[in-house]
């Protein structure tokens, strides 16, 4: 499968996985379409990128990498909520780095 349908596809499968509690918690919906977009990113730009690591450390840098800009915002007025955020970014940052490394070597 293509880098680019890969990282889609691992993308949006983390992105849905992160929006289940969000939603659960009645967040805005400017912080859904936010944490969605970041893992839509992230599934794109890990199927992408060449580091020479194995491919759950290049989810786990890129998801962290694409976490950055919203982590100063959300610390800045919820710093507890960090926790629960960067365990998020761990488990699905792993699971991108995992699901497109196994699509692209999948034969379509």
């Amino acid at each position: 499968m293509n880098k680019t349908i890969a990282g889609i596809i691992a993308g949006t499968i983390a992105g849905i996985i992160d929006l289940v509690p969000m939603i659960i918690q009645n967040l805005t919906w400017d912080a859904n379409l936010a944490a969605f977009s970041m893992w839509f990113a992230a599934g794109i730009l890990t199927a992408h990128n060449d580091m020479k690591v194995h491919p759950l450390m290049k989810g786990l840098i890129t998801a962290f990498l694409c976490l950055l800009p919203s982590a100063f915002i959300i610390g800045w007025t919820m710093p507890e909520s960090l926790i629960g955020v960067f365990g998020m970014t761990i488990i699905l940052g792993l699971l991108i780095g995992w699901l497109a490394n196994k699509l692209q070597k999948h034969k379509a």
